[in-house]
């Protein structure tokens, strides 16, 4: 019988997020400040055949909660039904947006095989500097409101078990309806809605388009809620992503969020309880792991191409 193995002691990271420096954007307001910390366990997709077998994953992330002062529970989720959107990417086709950090996408969601409501723009800026993500104004030119979401993501780390590496998100989410241009691929179009992507546009006329060709099919279901304590609950997913049309699954993902306005919501005890559990999860789900990927990063890669990214 081998040893158990031995988990690494938890480094409290979330107290040590860096601070941003003030500043301001060009209208004046002050840098956002993150205000979600997300936790993502990337997924092999193998395993999810079924409604249920997201709830047999749900069994056996509860096991690390048991003797860590965390509470996981799936009651009022059984009966929660499968969510189903559709994800669309778009970029020059050198990947000149995901080069350089940013993530341009369409969803819409779908209820008994109808797709329902407006559907979603979502752009993000994404990097290891929390400085550079702040610094860059994702706002758009719009003609309606917008949801802004400042993201610190913890994944495992990129080529072994037992550690956190942290990206941050700058998100700009909104209806379709409020971009009243009608030539949405075209990259003088984009930069004008998007003025953050003005320095990307290399010539007038450039144009933008589906990424490799594939529209994604995401399968998502609520499977529970995390109690860390201290008044901090989050609802965990999984989601798996396969081609639209063939159903050839790409990539799953285990993820859960805790929503604050300071950080100072975020107390200490609670995020060593956090940090601990996230650890020990890695190695409970560590045989349904994909290191070093991301669902975006997958779906650049489908046709072999090596887009160079911060992720």
């Amino acid at each position: 019988m081998s040893a158990p193995e031995t988990l690494p002691k938890p480094t409290s990271w979330t107290a040590n997020v860096p601070l941003i420096k003030p500043g301001r954007y060009s209208d004046g307001l002050p840098f956002n400040e993150p205000n979600y910390l997300s936790f993502k366990l990337i997924l092999k997709p193998n395993h999810f055949v079924s409604r249920s077998s997201f709830f047999d994953f749900a069994k056996i992330i509860k096991r690390p909660t048991v003797n860590g002062g965390i509470t996981f529970t799936t009651n009022g989720f059984i009966n929660e039904p499968v969510q189903i959107r559709e994800v669309l990417f778009v970029d020059t086709r050198d990947f000149r947006l995901y080069n350089n950090g940013f993530i341009l996408r369409r969803r819409i969601r779908y209820q008994d095989g109808f797709p329902v409501g407006d559907p979603e723009v979502v752009f993000k800026f994404r990097h290891p500097d929390i400085q550079k993500v702040a610094e860059t104004d994702v706002r758009p030119h719009i003609y309606g409101d917008y949801k802004i979401k400042f993201k610190c993501q913890a994944l495992p780390l990129k080529d072994q078990l037992g550690g956190i590496r942290l990206l941050y998100s700058h998100n700009v989410q909104f209806p379709r309806s409020h971009i009243r241009e009608n030539d949405i691929l075209s990259f003088d179009v984009i930069s004008q809605i998007f003025p953050a992507l003005a320095n990307l546009r290399k010539s007038a006329g450039e144009r933008i388009e589906l990424v490799n060709e594939t529209i994604i099919e995401e399968v998502l279901q609520d499977i529970g809620t995390f109690d860390f304590g201290s008044g901090l609950l989050a609802k965990a997913n999984v989601a798996i992503w396969r081609t639209r049309g063939d159903h050839r699954p790409l990539i799953g993902e285990f993820a859960y969020q805790l929503k604050f306005n300071d950080r100072k919501e975020l107390k200490l005890d609670a995020m060593r309880r956090a940090e601990a559990h996230f650890l020990s999860l890695q190695y409970t789900v560590k045989n349904w792991l994909a290191l070093n990927a991301t669902k975006t990063g997958i779906v650049y890669r489908l046709l072999g191409n090596a887009p160079q990214t911060y992720e």
